[in-house]
C-alpha cells in the first residue's frame, strides 16, 4: 500500500513540533521523549521507570500541554481504591425523586497520568486494564465507551520496596514501552538549574488536537510491512521463549517466561512510525531493531538463575538481538 507523501511529511511536521514543544520543558532525555511519542501515535501506553526527581511527571505534563486532550492525573497510594479511579454510582435527588448516576472517575481523560502506580494494591491497579486494552470502564453491569485517543502514562520508581506493589504481568504486557529513565549528564543538569532557578516559566503551545493524533494513528495503521520483516519480528518474539525452536542459550539458561503475542504487535506498529519518520511508507529491519527493548523488556521474567547471576532482561534480549539473524533466509543457520 502506498501512502500519500504528503501525508508521510505532515506527520514528521506534527512528530517534529510536538518534540519541539516538549524539550522546551524537558531537557535531555531524547530517547525518553521518542520513546512516548512513537507510544502516542501507535496507540499504546507507557511506563516510565526511574528513580524520584528525573523528570518523569513533568514529560508527561509537558506532553499533555502540547496537545488539546483532556487531561487527568491519578496519584496512586496505597489506599486508592478502584473507585476512586473508574468512578461511581451514586445516589442523587432531583424533583422525580431519587435515583442512581454514574459519576465519572479520573480514568475518563485522554491522557492519563497514573502517578506512581506500584504504589497502588492490585487491586486498584486492575482498575485500569479494561480501560487500558478496551477502552471502555464497566461500572455496576453499564460499560462505557472512552474517548479516543486514550493514552495511559504510568510512573514508578525501582528503588523503593516498602509500600509497593509490583506489576503482574497481565497489567505489564498492557504497557507498549517501558522506558527507562536515566540521570541527567552535567551539561543537561547546568541547563536544569538554569531554567528552575531564575523565576523564569516556559509555557508550551498545543500543536495537535485528537483529531489530527486519530489521523495520524490510522496513517501509521497503513504502513507497509513486508513479510520477511514481519517474519523477523515474530522470530525475535519467538526467540524469548525458552525452550522454543528459536530460543538462544541465554534465554534458555536465565528466562522463565518469554514475551507475548502484544510484544510482536508492539514491534510492528513502532517500528512503522520509525518507518514514516523515516520518510518511507514500507518498514524495514532496523526499524524494528531500534525499539525491541523497551517493546520486550516488561515482558520477558528472569528465572532464579537469571536473578542470582546479576542479569537483566536487557542483557538477555540484547544478546538475542546481537545473534538472530534479520534475513529470513538465514533463519536456520
Amino acid at each position: 500500500m502506498t501512502l500519500d507523501q504528503s501525508d508521510i511529511k505532515q506527520f514528521r511536521d506534527d512528530h517534529a513540533r510536538t518534540r519541539e514543544q516538549i524539550k522546551r520543558a524537558i531537557v535531555g532525555h531524547d530517547a525518553i521523549i521518542d520513546g512516548v511519542l512513537i507510544c502516542l501515535f501507535a496507540g499504546g501506553h507507557a511506563l516510565l521507570e526511574g528513580v524520584p526527581g528525573l523528570g518523569k511527571t513533568l514529560l508527561i505534563r509537558s506532553l499533555s500541554d502540547a496537545l488539546r486532550l483532556d487531561f487527568s492525573r491519578i496519584q496512586f497510594t496505597p489506599d486508592l481504591m478502584p473507585a476512586d479511579v473508574t468512578g461511581t454510582t451514586i445516589v442523587v435527588e432531583n424533583e422525580q425523586g431519587r435515583e442512581f448516576s454514574f459519576r465519572k472517575g479520573p480514568i475518563f481523560a485522554q491522557i492519563v497520568l497514573a502517578d506512581e502506580i506500584n504504589r497502588a494494591t492490585p487491586k486498584t491497579q486492575s482498575s485500569l486494564l479494561e480501560a487500558m486494552q478496551e477502552r471502555s470502564v464497566t461500572v455496576g453491569g453499564e460499560t462505557y465507551r472512552l474517548d479516543k485517543p486514550f493514552f495511559v502514562m504510568a510512573t514508578q520508581n525501582p528503588i523503593e520496596q516498602e509500600g509497593t506493589y509490583p506489576l503482574p504481568e497481565a497489567q505489564l504486557d498492557r504497557f507498549f514501552f517501558k522506558l527507562k529513565v536515566g540521570y541527567s549528564t552535567r551539561e543537561e543538569l547546568a541547563e536544569i538549574l538554569n531554567r528552575t532557578t531564575s523565576g523564569e516559566e516556559t509555557e508550551l503551545e498545543p500543536v495537535l488536537d485528537a483529531e489530527s493524533i486519530r489521523a495520524h494513528q490510522d496513517l501509521v495503521r497503513r504502513v507497509d510491512v513486508p513479510a520477511s520483516v514481519q517474519d523477523y519480528a515474530v522470530r525475535l518474539v519467538m526467540a524469548t521463549h525458552p525452550g522454543g525452536e528459536l530460543a538462544t542459550p541465554q534465554v534458555n539458561a536465565y528466562l522463565r517466561f518469554g514475551a507475548s503475542p502484544r510484544a510482536a504487535q508492539t514491534l510492528i506498529l513502532a517500528a512503522k512510525v520509525n518507518a514514516l519518520l523515516a520518510g518511507r511508507d514500507s518498514v524495514v529491519a532496523d526499524d524494528i531493531r531500534g525499539i525491541v527493548l523497551p517493546a520486550m523488556r516488561h515482558r520477558c521474567l528472569l528465572n532464579f538463575e537469571g536473578e542470582a547471576e546479576g542479569l537483566t532482561t536487557d542483557n538477555v534480549i540484547q544478546n538475542l538481538l546481537d545473534t538472530l539473524p534479520a534475513d529470513i533466509g538465514s533463519l536456520n543457520t
